[in-house]
């Protein structure tokens, strides 16, 4: 499927895989709004790129409903119709067992990760199913297959709501021409390790994915025909067990 002029939300695309996943659609010659809490960054991920649209950046806070809602409202009055919609907009704490988290700490995460993701897909859902057309990426992790110690109890529980929220909405439009896939990244080299509850080394880091990588496998799934749906894709570094 040819990319050019397709109308691209990608909320998160501040940082780390939703700002590659923006960069890279953006040079295939989408028409991608790029959505976060932090303007200024946004601003700067948009100035960053050559492509033949500008990139487009708006605030939003996927915590907050009405935020959600005036940003959907405002890209509509704007830009019209959203054809692929990109969920990376995601947290993690540092206090990751049941005996250190707190329960408004497990409500934020939830918030962002799960519902955030829900409100979002139901503000383009609908507008696609009439045009039995649209592609939703949900970027969930590999902590949303399997429930692993490293991401901690609240990140893993969010991320399988995440897992199952794209899965239950694919069944539910296959017949109405949308797609929605999630894509579980293992380890990724992202602002998100400085929540990790002991720092990451460089050596570490260097083994890695980087945002880009993850971003050409979503690249490479907005570009399958209409015919062709990936329900789920695992993509992690090579050194990282798999079981």
């Amino acid at each position: 499927m040819d990319l050019a002029e397709k109308n691209v939300v990608v909320i998160g695309g501040g940082t780390g895989i939703g700002a590659g996943i923006a960069r890279q659609l953006a040079e295939q010659g989408a028409r991608v709004t790029i959505g976060g809490r932090r303007i200024e960054r946004l601003r700067d991920i948009a100035d960053s790129v050559d492509a033949p649209h500008t990139i487009r950046s708006q605030s939003i806070d996927v915590a907050d409903d009405a935020s959600i809602q005036k940003f959907f409202a405002d890209h509509r009055e704007m830009f019209g119709d959203v054809d692929i919609l990109v969920n990376s907009a995601g947290t993690n704490i540092a206090t990751r067992t049941m005996a250190d988290m707190t329960p408004q700490q497990w409500d934020q995460v939830l918030r962002i990760n799960a519902t955030g993701s829900h409100r979002c897909i139901a503000e383009v859902l609908p507008a696609m199913r009439r045009r039995q057309d649209g592609l939703i990426v949900q970027i969930s992790s590999v902590a949303g297959k399997r429930a692993l110690t490293l991401g901690g109890v609240v990140y893993c529980a969010s991320k399988f709501a995440m897992t199952a929220l794209g899965t239950a909405v694919a069944n539910e439009v296959r017949h109405e021409g949308v797609r929605v896939t999630n894509v579980y990244p293992g380890e990724v080299d992202t602002p998100l390790l400085e929540n990790r509850p002991e720092p990451v080394s460089q050596e570490r880091r260097a083994l890695m994915l980087q945002p880009e990588d993850v971003a050409a496998m979503v690249v490479a799934i907005c570009r399958l025909p209409a015919r062709a749906h990936v329900p789920e894709i695992v993509i992690k570094p090579t050194v990282q067990e798999w079981a």
